[in-house]
């Protein structure tokens, strides 16, 4: 994946940020419940009755937003140098990884840091640094 620096709009980023930030206080304050994605899908796999209806409309939300936007806008091209197989592995091991760090980063990152959640706080330095330690190996020790 190739990012166009010269293409960055801080300020589309700024908005994201917020709109996901407002979006996950809002869920939180009007359904008592954390917007992570792994936890919401999970409960989807073990569904208990009452508890399966929100679970769908936010995946569904999650589906729809694009084709909303592409009404709008063109969606971006995404350019991804990997193989199908080193997807499937790096999506395997993000599965993995959220059930031993009991969440993903939308859980940990967006909703359990803004509650001062200590838990949250050492996992998500945790994949934070392991993610800068990925790229490190794959860039500069691998030449990847």
């Amino acid at each position: 994946m190739n990012i166009a620096w010269s293409t960055f709009t801080p300020w589309h980023a700024a908005a994201g940020g917020i709109a996901i930030g407002l979006a996950a206080a809002i869920f939180v304050l009007f359904n008592g419940r954390i917007a992570g994605i792994s936890g919401i899908l999970g409960g989807l796999l073990r569904p208990q009755r009452g508890d399966i209806g929100w679970r769908i409309a936010f995946v569904i939300g999650l589906l729809d937003a694009p084709l909303l936007y592409s009404a709008f806008a063109s969606l971006p091209r995404p350019d991804i140098d990997a193989s199908y197989g080193a997807l499937v592995a790096a999506g395997l091991l993000v599965g993995v990884g959220t059930r031993y760090g009991a969440g993903c980063t939308s859980g940990h990152g967006v909703c359990g840091i803004s509650r001062l959640s200590p838990r949250s706080l050492v996992a998500t330095a945790a994949f934070m640094g392991a993610g800068f330690a990925t790229v490190f190996v794959a860039r500069h020790v691998l030449g990847a």
